[in-house]
């Protein structure tokens, strides 16, 4: 009797658990039964507002601006004046009919994308006269705007995701922006915030009858993060203007903290002409012209032989091998001479001691400093594997591992490059001492040039470079861009070379580009090109001491460094440091001069004819 009543009790608990809960279930709680509704429901997307990038002064750089898509649906269409409609939206009668004969194809009930990205402008033009219309409405969406016509490489665009983006990050859907290159690609995350969602309640053919439970579970869009970048927005605008007319790329860090200042890509774009209904055309005309490129960016992209500039590395690297001291000179006779090998020098000859070898850029000291190195204590394989070890050291021929979207890694040769590249494994320094001076094998990036020349200016240790310097309100960047990369390059080493950089502007062949009120230290350069006119190359810091910014400025077919690289740097130097120019001579030879005619020929040599080339930029 005792057990029947254990049982019935037991029975009677589990019975009473599994009341109360289904009362929780169908009278407290409406989740369930909202779920059941909602098959009955049509959800109406809502985009969220991108977040803004600024520059590291507070100045716009991108925000947003309002856009609508014209949306159709078939089922509501009983008599359609397509003349009318036309007319309106500026389009073909027949093209109105093509389009409403997909929007029936993908649904007679659905709402579909009639027509996309229409402007404030255009909205406002057509929402008057919409009504006319039965079965065409708006959604709003937020595109991007840019105050200023510049930094278009830096910001980037964005661009409808395809079937393939979808697939990798199944969160977005067809219709959705993402950015495609700039600081809106490599800051996606933050930047596009998260959608939110309309509900309405839906009859059998799927057309709306009214908000769902009065918009109780609406979910509203959350806003993305605002950024702040690096950038110098108006340093970066002055580049731009200097660049005008020649192709090349001018790249500025903070030393201090490898924050990138400016840079500057030319020929460039307006970035506006990457928004709305037009991106896809203009598009196609930029990336379908292979002449300028101008979604080519080079500072980051563009590999160029470092030249003299690369003598600094060349310097500190025998420095630290031993096989020079700040105070050995060398004789130079017209150059490097080794058997029937010469390379010529355009120094002014005669004694020189590191310094002076440094400000007048002299080939044969830089040749018999890299020849030195690589066959030291006779063994060439080992000397080239520590030469190619230090000098990746400064970040050069590897990626540098910044928050840039794209990238290339240059190219610093090493024993196993030489193996494969001669063929044979007997070589000495001899063979590739065009090293010596920024030639033979290697190439660097512009932005690789600037990390290496901040490298000096902090006297052996770099900040990996990156572009933006806050995320939101609280949130830090990434923590490895506050860590010091030191150089295998002794800091005591480095100031006879900082020395000679600063004869380079004082004596030296920058003495043109020289400002009296600034220490600037810096290089000269000019790299060998076999199709056409040598590239201007320079690269600098300022001041002297405790340096604010260091530049690599490349001028493509702009013949020797002094001529346009060396001017361009002092001035973008005294632009950031001093916020005035004091040399306006040469600022207006900078900005109204241009290559034109180099590029046209060599267009003409290329093309047999000159007629196709445009200088637009």
């Amino acid at each position: 009797m005792r057990k029947n009543n254990v049982f019935y009790l037991g029975l009677i608990l589990i019975l009473l658990v599994f009341l109360v809960r289904l009362f929780q279930v169908q009278i407290l709680n409406d989740d369930y039964a909202a779920r059941a509704e909602r098959n009955a429901t049509a959800a109406e997307k809502l985009y969220a507002p991108r977040g803004y990038i600024y520059d590291r002064n507070g100045k716009l750089m991108v925000g947003n601006s309002p856009a609508y898509d014209l949306m159709v649906s078939p089922y509501l269409i009983e008599e359609l004046d397509t003349f009318a409609l036309s007319n309106l939206l500026g389009l073909e009668d027949a093209e109105i009919k093509e389009r409403l004969l997909a929007a029936k194809r993908y649904s007679h009930f659905r709402s579909s994308m009639f027509m996309k990205m229409l402007s404030k402008k255009e909205y406002t033009k057509i929402n008057s006269e919409l009504k006319r219309f039965a079965g065409f409405h708006v959604q709003k969406r937020i595109l991007r705007y840019y105050p200023k016509k510049g930094g278009a490489n830096v910001v980037g665009f964005i661009g409808e995701v395809n079937t393939d983006y979808i697939r990798s990050y199944p969160e977005y859907s067809m219709g959705d922006l993402v950015g495609k290159s700039g600081i809106d690609k490599s800051y996606e995350q933050a930047l596009k915030g998260t959608q939110g969602k309309r509900f309405y309640t839906v009859d059998h053919r799927n057309r709306k009858l009214g908000n769902w439970k009065d918009g109780a579970f609406d979910e509203l869009p959350t806003p993305g993060v605002d950024l702040v970048s690096s950038i110098d927005l108006d340093l970066q605008l002055y580049g731009e203007k200097l660049m005008h007319g020649k192709r090349g790329s001018i790249v500025a860090i903070e030393p201090e903290s490898g924050e990138i200042l400016a840079m500057i890509t030319s020929p460039n774009y307006d970035p506006n002409d990457l928004v709305g209904r037009i991106r896809s055309q203009n598009y196609t005309a930029l990336y379908y012209d292979s002449i300028n490129k101008p979604l080519f960016d080079r500072g980051i992209l563009a590999e160029y032989p470092p030249g003299s500039p690369f003598k600094l590395i060349g310097a500190l690297v025998g420095l630290q091998e031993g096989v020079i001291t700040p105070r050995t000179t060398m004789t130079c006779y017209d150059g490097f001479h080794y058997d029937e090998l010469h390379v010529t020098c355009h120094c002014k000859g005669g004694s020189l001691d590191l310094k002076k070898a440094i400000s007048e850029s002299c080939n044969n000291y830089f040749c018999s400093v890299y020849q030195r190195t690589v066959d030291k204590g006779g063994n060439s394989r080992e000397g080239l594997e520590r030469w190619s070890e230090h000098v990746k050291s400064f970040g050069l021929g590897k990626f540098l591992g910044n928050d840039l979207p794209t990238g290339r890694r240059g190219n610093i040769p090493d024993t196993a490059y030489y193996d494969r590249f001669l063929g044979y494994k007997g070589w000495k320094g001899v063979t590739s001492v065009s090293n010596g001076i920024g030639q033979g094998e290697l190439v660097a990036t512009p932005i690789q040039m600037a990390n290496m020349v901040a490298a000096i200016a902090n006297r052996g240790y770099f900040h990996t470079p990156h572009i933006i310097k806050r995320i939101g309100d609280e949130r830090s960047i990434d923590s490895n861009f506050n860590v010091r990369r030191h150089t295998t390059v002794d800091s005591i080493h480095f100031p006879v070379v900082v020395d000679g950089m600063f004869e380079v502007f004082e004596y030296g062949t920058a003495r043109g580009a020289r400002i009296p009120h600034i220490t600037q230290c810096g290089k000269t350069g000019t790299a060998q090109n076999p199709h056409g006119q040598d590239h201007s190359i320079f690269v600098s810091f300022a001041p002297k001491d405790n340096p604010k910014i260091a530049l690599a400025v490349i001028i493509e077919n702009g013949y020797w460094g002094s001529r346009w690289a060396a001017p361009i740097a002092s001035l973008m130097t005294e632009k950031y440091l001093t916020d005035t120019i004091t040399r306006p001579t040469l600022e207006l030879r900078m900005i109204e001069g241009n290559l034109h005619d180099e590029y046209k020929a060599q267009h003409k040599a290329i093309y047999g004819e000159d007629s196709t080339y445009i200088p637009n930029f």
